[in-house]
């Protein structure tokens, strides 16, 4: 569904859209393709016509509220960055990512139906993370926060592994044990800290 093309939602409709979405993604990680509209709808605060409005069909949905967390995660990039030293706001991001990576795994039966019914929910995640994960970094190494030999690509792969580790909420204490773990091996060694 390519909302991008079309004219921007009046404020009540993107409300309560957003509602949908986040109803969506919170159902389907626990009920997985067994959720039902009337519940997602209900979550929202929304009208199950509301709901076929905006998402015809169960893939369109679950497409979209995939997409929804990937871009929520990216587009808080510029805020955390605005609002905290580049070491905190890519620590900050670290969460989110989790976050994220719980949705993700919880969604994941009906991500693959969706894959299935050939869709690609995935399309340009990965590029978008990545980019906004280099962003961070390269605030961090600019500011001597972080270490500067240290390739985004490895950084996402270090997250992912943690995030297939220890992202069900129960294991959440393990997963931040894990970040702080690897915010702690990006200091940036004397040599390559600023002067001063």
């Amino acid at each position: 569904m390519a909302r991008d093309t079309e004219r921007p939602l009046r404020a009540d409709a993107q409300r309560n859209r957003d509602r949908i979405l986040a109803a969506a993604v919170r159902v389907f990680t626990e009920e997985g393709l067994d959720a039902h509209f009337e519940r997602i709808a209900r979550e929202a605060g929304v009208g199950t016509g509301t709901l076929y409005r905006n998402f015809p069909t169960r893939e369109i949905l679950i497409e979209a509220a995939y997409r929804n967390e990937v871009a929520r995660l990216c587009d808080a990039v510029p805020d955390l960055l605005a609002t905290m030293p580049p070491r905190e706001a890519l620590r900050a991001w670290m969460g989110r990512f989790i976050d994220y990576a719980t949705a993700k795994l919880g969604m994941a039966d009906a991500l693959r139906a969706v894959v299935a019914s050939g869709a690609d929910p995935y399309g340009h995640s990965r590029d978008l993370i990545q980019t906004a994960l280099s962003t961070l970094m390269e605030a961090g190494a600019a500011a001597g926060a972080l270490r500067s030999d240290i390739h985004p690509t490895d950084m996402f792969a270090a997250l992912a592994g943690i995030a297939l580790t220890s992202a069900k909420p129960e294991q959440r204490d393990q997963a931040e044990r894990l970040l702080d773990l690897t915010m702690d091996g990006l200091r940036p060694a004397p040599s390559q800290a600023p002067d001063g």
